[in-house]
């Protein structure tokens, strides 16, 4: 059986495929595979693990022979489940292991804005660091601030104790239904969707890009939210919309921006948000850690290998391929 790979990954997972006797191919090129080169590649391969790459309706249907393909990420918004299912095809995914790791990134983001030190540390490197003003390039405390979560899964519940270990701070969240666990274990409060932007001086997002959440953060919404909020973005760059975001800031409708994913992704080297007070931006590094991205390569490996024994995968995606 042949495994083919669209990225290096750590040899964790790679191991884990040797060993289970398949043939694997990885493209090691620093560059995205061409959708003409990936349909080509895979016509090879009963399996893919794919990160970075669009597994759409073209890709898929040129490469019915694939018994599954996993996803070395937890999100799954670049794959077109519904014809992978018409097809047979089982999606698996990575949940859990890169909660603490994306949390760890969204709280550094809302540190970095709040005390404006991405900006600050361009003044060094500008050779701007010379007068000393107590006035000015202030950034803002967060002791008993509300932190508000739009989506409170695990990496949103992993945030929220963070930021009350940290900083004491109260947590209000928004989700489709509610969060009896994070309830009772935080002291988390469910408001409106309206009630979240108003009240929140850290609006931090982990939730999933859908029909629904996609631009979901735009103008308007960045006009209900408080003039001193910071806006954290670590789930996918297509849930706010960069223009609008880029224009509140510029207004000061709202105060500060940390994202580690942005929209377009990647991002322009000439964004003005790489150059505003109070913004830090990272490039999608929310769970590179070495423990996690090793986590996620076994994960991958693991759906790979029951795959290909026509079992079900230990995370599953697709689940009404198994369900009906």
């Amino acid at each position: 059986m042949n495994v083919y790979i669209t990225r290096v990954i750590s040899e964790v997972g790679l191991n884990l495929l040797k060993e289970a006797g398949l043939n694997i191919k990885q493209w090691t090129e620093k560059r995205k595979l061409s959708q003409e080169e990936l349909i080509r590649e895979c016509q090879w391969a009963d399996a893919l693990l794919c990160t970075g790459q669009q597994i759409d309706k073209e890709f898929l249907e040129a490469n019915t022979q694939l018994k599954v393909i996993a996803l070395h990420s937890v999100g799954y918004d670049n794959v077109d489940i519904e014809t992978a299912t018409r097809l047979g095809i089982p999606i698996g995914n990575t949940p859990g292991v890169l909660s603490g790791a994306t949390a760890d990134t969204a709280f550094l983001l809302m540190m970095s804005a709040a005390r404006n030190a991405f900006f600050m540390h361009k003044t060094i490197v500008q050779g701007e660091w010379d007068f000393f003003e107590p006035t000015a390039n202030l950034g803002k405390e967060l002791n008993g601030r509300t932190l508000g979560i739009f989506g409170l899964g695990k990496i949103g519940l992993e945030m929220a104790k963070r930021c009350i270990g940290a900083f004491g701070m109260k947590v209000i969240y928004h989700n489709r239904s509610r969060n009896e666990e994070a309830e009772q274990e935080l002291g988390a409060r469910y408001v409106s969707f309206e009630e979240l932007l108003q009240h929140s001086d850290v609006l931090s997002v982990h939730t999933a890009l859908t029909p629904d959440t996609k631009n979901k953060f735009d103008a308007a919404a960045f006009q209900q939210m408080k003039p001193e909020a910071i806006f954290v973005n670590t789930a996918r760059g297509g849930i706010h919309n960069e223009p609008d975001l880029i224009e509140a800031l510029r207004s000061k409708t709202i105060w500060g921006a940390g994202l580690d994913v942005t929209n377009p992704e990647p991002m322009s080297p000439n964004s003005p948000l790489l150059s505003m007070p109070h913004v830090a931006v990272l490039p999608h590094i929310g769970s590179a850690t070495e423990e996690t991205r090793d986590a996620m390569s076994r994960l991958a490996a693991l759906n790979i290998i029951a795959g290909l024994k026509g079992e079900r995968l230990p995370y599953l995606v697709n689940t009404e391929l198994h369900d009906n």
